[in-house]
């Protein structure tokens, strides 16, 4: 068991969010380890309360949301550290310049809610998910308060556009930085001085494969079953995926596919299917629930995620860790999860031809579907587990100073 940390203050942008149960698993691990975690979000979540599950219900209820307490809120908090610390304040205003005028403002208040909350719960370390507006808050939350600031770096986002999100000054501002894979790790290595880099963990995510179907396929399915799990965006690639699935009907190859999610994509993949006419080959299900998504993947004989961006997806772990198969890409942290040829198979990003390869050989080999299977299982089993590696996340905020 991990040593107790000191309590930390939990922020994200958005929380609880569908697409970030991640983070609600990994604060729920920490807890039994020991550890006070606090949650904050500068956003409301993503639904209401009556659409999420008991466990996200009461983590909502009691994170602390900084635009929901509104104009009242605000100016309560603004009042106080002008008359308790109006140096800090004052100083917090100029550094928040950076971000630009309307928005360091907006930072600015949003900073001052956050570090009155924390002062209230008797917090001084507070750890930002994501490189974001929210690493930007926590900025200047340190800068007003004097808190020990620590981040998750994920990527690709906070990789896409490092002047605009003050990259380079978030990693030299920050005490510490948890980095998702060694990929990540590497992009802050090539925007940072070196005198930062000794700040850089590698925690890689995790799954905890006791509650998916870890059942091997009978691999005899007269049709084999492809799913895809993810917000449709273009950085997925599901219009790419679309395209591929067209020229595998016209060589011949059996499959259906079931595509699990939704956002601001649908209309473009749907569009896509239409114009190929696939809709007896693929179905759209819409977001699902966790349960919903653990039942996709049980009865499915394959995964594809043809990305073009990703950090390494906590999906493609799922996948893995219910025996099934998975078809990629060898973008940024994905190599570290899945080893072409072996635990896996890795398209060419944006290449057509490439994903129907690798779709076509799952399709028609079902011993390669299972030996890949298992030694995907064996694979995120032993490297990622979330049990351990929360561990070794949590081992990393005992580390923090204790005033």
């Amino acid at each position: 068991m991990s040593k107790p940390s000191i309590p930390l203050a939990y922020l994200v942008s958005r929380y609880p969010a569908i697409s970030h149960t991640f983070i609600l698993r990994e604060i729920a691990h920490l807890r039994t380890l020991g550890h006070q975690i606090h949650t904050a979000s500068i956003n409301a979540p993503d639904r209401s309360l009556e659409a999420m599950d008991a466990t996200e219900r009461a983590e909502a209820e009691q994170t602390y949301g900084v635009k929901q307490h509104g104009a009242s809120g605000a100016l309560a908090a603004i009042g106080y550290w002008a008359l308790s610390a109006p140096s800090a304040l004052l100083k917090t205003l100029n550094l928040s310049r950076r971000f630009g005028l309307l928005k360091g403002l907006a930072y600015t208040v949003e900073a001052t809610m956050v570090a009155r909350w924390m002062q209230k719960q008797s917090l001084s370390h507070l750890h930002v998910h994501f490189g974001n507006a929210g690493a930007s808050v926590g900025v200047l939350v340190k800068q007003l308060s004097g808190c020990h600031l620590s981040y998750t770096i994920h990527g690709p986002d906070e990789f896409d556009d490092v002047p605009g999100q003050q990259l380079a000054f978030k990693m030299h501002a920050a005490d510490a930085i948890v980095c998702i894979s060694q990929f990540a790790r590497s992009q802050l290595m090539r925007i940072s001085s070196p005198s930062d880099w000794p700040k850089f963990r590698v925690c890689r995510l995790g799954v905890d494969a006791s509650v998916f179907q870890a059942v091997p396929r009978s691999g005899r399915a007269p049709v084999p079953q492809l799913v895809s799990v993810g917000r449709l965006t273009p950085a997925k690639g599901q219009v790419l995926l679309i395209q591929a699935c067209a020229q595998l009907r016209d060589q011949g190859v059996r499959f259906h596919l079931t595509m699990v999610g939704d956002g601001p994509d649908r209309a473009r993949v749907e569009a896509e299917i239409t114009k190929l006419q696939l809709h007896a080959h693929v179905h759209l299900t819409g977001s699902l629930t966790q349960e919903g998504v653990r039942a996709e993947l049980a009865r499915s004989d394959a995964f594809v995620l043809p990305s073009l961006a990703e950090g390494i997806p906590v999906v493609l772990m799922e996948a893995m860790a219910s025996y099934v198969p998975c078809i990629s890409t060898p973008v940024n942290g994905i190599p570290e999860l899945i080893e072409h040829g072996h635990t896996g198979l890795l398209a060419t990003p944006g290449d057509v031809d490439s994903l129907v390869t690798q779709l076509s050989l799952l399709c028609t080999n079902a011993d390669l579907r299972q030996r890949m299977a298992l030694a995907a299982y064996t694979k995120v089993s032993s490297q990622f587990d979330l049990f351990s590696n929360v561990r070794a996340l949590g081992d990393v905020f005992s580390q923090f100073p204790k005033a």
